[in-house]
């Protein structure tokens, strides 16, 4: 991995062919996350980082996911008041956020993502071993600060926590808008720290254009995949989860390898 922050004078050239792989795939991402609660960063960056440096795909995708987690946040605000754990899991994820984003030019990129794979596949094999698998309360509230530390922390680190809050909230077994509410609220707190974090540091100097301009796929696709979250049953949006999850294990290994 490249070090980060970039060295003074050294700017993110995006072509305009770039910029357009970059749009397609933020607009399938965007709608895969309506319907799912995630698959933005984990669809769009790796698909990124096959044209432009991985650095740079992290950085210019960092607004954009941010936006869409404070839309659907929004839209889905209403079911807060069934989620679970959501204040524990936000106050650790802020703070292994702003580690993972500092402790970024240090942290080796592979391992990382090889132990995230290996997490998503635990969770998807044990999903249909035990398709009832659900988390009492009691034990949600005992691990949910390690949970959500070591999801803010790849978070910062390698801009993908989805995998990680996606499997532990999915276990919950929560209402599909409680769980979307969940999800995006959590990747919207660590996601607007990490925001904040690159642009003290500069990072949007010479990224801020194709970052906004990724925003307005966002905004169109998410209208999109409500509605077809909306005539989902709750197995169907149980396996549009653990699709995501796999797909996002097979993007992230098959950039590692």
């Amino acid at each position: 991995m490249r070090p980060y922050p970039f060295p003074t004078g050294q700017t993110a050239d995006v072509n305009g062919t770039e910029l357009a792989i970059m749009l397609a795939a933020v607009v399938v991402g965007s709608t895969v996350k309506a319907i799912t609660g995630m698959g933005l960063p984990i669809i769009a960056i790796p698909i990124a980082a096959l044209f432009i440096d991985f650095d740079d795909a992290v950085v210019v995708l960092a607004i954009p996911s941010a936006l869409a987690n404070v839309v659907l946040a929004g839209r889905e605000r209403h079911h807060i008041d069934q989620t679970r754990d959501l204040g524990r899991l936000a106050a650790f994820g802020i703070g292994g956020a702003v580690v993972g984003t500092i402790a970024f030019v240090s942290l080796p990129e592979t391992p990382l993502v090889l132990a995230l794979v290996f997490v998503i596949s635990l969770y998807v094999v044990a999903f249909f071993v035990h398709p009832n698998l659900q988390t009492s309360p009691q034990t949600s509230r005992r691990w949910s600060p390690v949970v959500g530390s070591v999801a803010g922390v790849f978070q910062g680190a390698v801009g993908i926590s989805g995998p990680i809050v996606q499997a532990w909230v999915h276990s919950y077994r929560l209402p599909q808008s409680a769980h979307i509410v969940t999800v995006t609220t959590l990747f919207g707190i660590t996601g607007i720290a990490q925001v904040v974090v690159l642009a003290i540091d500069g990072e949007f100097d010479s990224r801020l254009g194709p970052s906004l301009a990724a925003c307005l796929p966002v905004l169109a696709s998410i209208p999109l995949g409500t509605r077809l979250r909306d005539r989902m049953s709750s197995r169907s949006f149980d396996l549009a989860v653990v699709a995501v999850l796999i797909l996002s294990a097979a993007a992230l290994l098959l950039r590692t390898v």
